[in-house]
Parts: C-alpha cells; sequence; structure tokens
C-alpha cells in the first residue's frame, strides 16, 4: 500500500455541513462562472448580429445553454481531476481522491458529478447518507468510487 493510500485509511472524511459549505462556496462560483460565459456568448451575438431576444432563435439558445451546462459541469470535472479540489474545497479543507489514493479519472468524476446530481434531485437524500454511512461517503462518492478527506491547508 503506498503512502497516500495509508494515509486516506486515517484521513478524517468531512462532515455533512462542510460537504454542504463547500458545495454553496462553489455554486457560487459557478453561477458566476456561467454568467461570464454567457456574456462572452450573447454580447457578440446581440450587438454584432442584432440577436437581443435569444428567445426568437432556438438554435442559438440550444447552442447557448449546451455552452452553459458545458462550463459548469467542466469547472467541476477539472478541478476534481486536477488536483482534487475545486475552490470551494480548498476553502473549506476538503480533498476528493480515489479509493486508491490517486486523483480521480475523468471516468470517476462524470459519475460524481451525475449521480451528485440524482443525490440532489432525491430531495438530497444521497447527501445526507452521508449520516448513515461508517465511512461519511455520500451516494456519488460510492457510485464513483471516490472518498473526501479533511486535509491540512499547508500541505496542499
Amino acid at each position: 500500500m503506498n503512502d497516500i493510500a495509508h494515509n486516506l485509511e486515517n484521513a478524517a472524511e468531512p462532515g455533512l455541513f462542510r460537504r454542504l459549505a463547500a458545495l454553496l462556496y462553489d455554486s457560487v462560483l459557478v453561477a458566476a462562472l456561467m454568467a461570464a460565459a454567457f456574456t462572452l456568448v450573447y454580447l457578440p451575438l446581440a450587438i454584432v448580429f442584432g440577436m437581443e431576444n435569444i428567445q426568437d432563435y432556438p438554435l442559438y439558445k440550444a447552442a447557448i445553454t449546451t455552452w452553459m451546462f458545458a462550463v459548469g459541469i467542466g469547472f467541476h470535472l477539472w478541478f476534481w481531476t486536477h488536483g482534487g479540489q475545486t475552490l470551494g474545497m480548498r476553502a473549506w479543507r476538503i480533498m476528493l481522491f480515489s479509493s486508491d489514493g490517486r486523483s480521480p479519472s475523468l471516468k470517476q468524476a462524470v459519475i460524481r458529478y451525475a449521480v451528485a446530481i440524482v443525490s440532489l434531485a432525491a430531495l438530497g437524500l444521497g447527501f445526507l447518507w452521508i449520516v448513515v454511512d461508517p465511512q461519511k461517503r455520500a451516494w456519488h462518492d460510492i457510485a464513483s468510487g471516490t472518498r473526501l478527506v479533511l486535509v491540512d491547508p499547508n500541505k496542499t
């Protein structure tokens, strides 16, 4: 067993409050990022092509909607697979690892994201599962083979 995996076995898991606080922090950041992404696309369409009301252009509306989802999802996938921490996770001293102690793969990150949406859609039950799981895992942790641990801010 490598040192990281051994250290993960002894690491403390974040509780529900800390996870939700990081989620809220990231939600604010993603909202701002999506607003910027929207503006980057919408302003040229409105100014250059006179498309002020995007509702009148279903194809552009669909493209912008897809772009916005890609930005929001991409935020999480990028940070999870490149260092294991979103900015909210960093602020709340949480780090994501694969169950083998490595950074999560893109496949794990996609599964994690998809099941997290289901966890939220099920009235938050997937997150509340942390309270009953002995390892404090949410549904998306279990499904993706990942786990969150508390980290020393001086070592990240």
